[in-house]
C-alpha cells in the first residue's frame, strides 16, 4: 500500500483542489490498482476543512486530527498512522498544492529510498513583478537540483523508519528530515520528474516557510544583481525551498 500525508491547518480555499488532484493521482493506471490510502492531518483547525474532507468517501480518506500547531508533528502524525498500516511508500504534499496525476508514479518510477521534487507556481498574482524573476533566478529546474519541498517528498518506508521520520520542528521539518536521510547515506533522487504546483501565497502557515522565503525575495530591491543567480548555500533552509 502507497500512503500520502497532507498536514491542513485552515485550508478551506485550497484543500478541495487538493483532494481532487491526490484522487486522480491515487487512480493512476500506472500504479497497477495498488491501493493508495490518503491520510489528511487536521491540525487545530477552526474553519470549513473538516467538511470538506467529509465529502470525500471515507474508504478513499482518512481524516486524522491533531491539535498541536506543528507541521512536522503533523506530517509524523500521519505518516506513523500510515505505517502502522504497513505502508510500503510515504509520499507528503501540502493542502495549498495540486499534484500531478502521475505523481505516485514519477516517485516509485525512480527507485529511490527518497525523491525530492520541484514546485510550480501558476499565480504571482499576491507578489510584485520582480518576485518570480529572482525566484526564477535562484530555483535550480534540474535534475540532481538540491531543493526540499514538504509538497513534493517521497520517501520509502524502511528509510523513513531508520531516519526516525520528521522532527516536531514547526518549519523546515522537510529539510530536517532530507539532512537525516543523507547523513544514512540513503539513495535520495534529486527529480523533475514528480511534479507538483503550489500557491504564491503572501501569508502561509508555517513560520519561516515558503511564504516567508517568497517574501523576502520580494523585500529585495527591483535591480539585479550577479548575488541574486548565486547557488544557495548548502543546507540554507530558506533557500532550500
Amino acid at each position: 500500500m502507497i500512503g500520502v500525508v497532507v498536514p491542513v491547518h485552515n485550508e478551506e480555499t485550497c484543500l478541495e483542489a487538493c483532494l481532487l488532484a491526490l484522487r486522480a493521482a491515487a487512480l493512476h493506471p500506472g500504479l497497477g490498482g495498488e491501493p493508495v490510502m490518503l491520510v489528511v492531518v487536521l491540525d487545530d483547525c477552526s474553519d470549513r476543512s473538516l467538511d470538506i474532507v467529509r465529502r470525500h468517501p471515507p474508504a478513499q480518506i482518512t481524516c486524522l486530527p491533531i491539535a498541536a500547531r506543528n507541521v512536522g508533528i503533523a506530517r509524523h502524525a500521519g505518516a506513523e498512522l500510515l505505517l502502522a498500516l504497513d505502508a510500503r511508500w510515504l509520499a507528503f504534499t501540502d493542502a495549498d498544492s495540486r499534484v500531478a496525476p502521475d505523481w505516485l508514479v514519477a516517485q516509485l518510477a525512480l527507485s529511490a529510498d527518497a525523491v525530492c521534487g520541484l514546485v510550480t507556481i501558476d499565480d504571482w498574482s499576491e507578489h510584485p513583478p520582480h518576485v518570480p524573476v529572482r525566484f526564477a533566478a535562484r530555483y535550480q529546474r534540474t535534475e540532481d537540483h538540491r531543493h526540499v519541498h514538504g509538497a513534493n517528498l517521497g520517501v520509502c518506508s524502511r528509510a523513513y523508519r531508520r531516519a526516525g521520520g520528521f522532527p516536531p520542528h514547526a518549519t523546515s521539518e522537510d529539510v530536517a528530515l532530507v539532512q537525516r536521510l543523507i547523513a544514512l547515506n540513503a539513495q535520495i533522487a534529486w527529480s523533475t520528474l514528480p511534479r507538483v504546483v503550489t500557491s504564491a501565497r503572501a501569508k502561509g502557515r508555517a513560520p519561516d516557510g515558503f511564504a516567508d522565503h517568497l517574501a523576502m525575495l520580494g523585500s529585495l530591491c527591483n535591480d539585479h544583481t550577479a548575488d541574486d543567480a548565486a547557488p544557495a548555500p548548502d543546507w540554507h533552509p530558506a533557500d532550500f525551498r
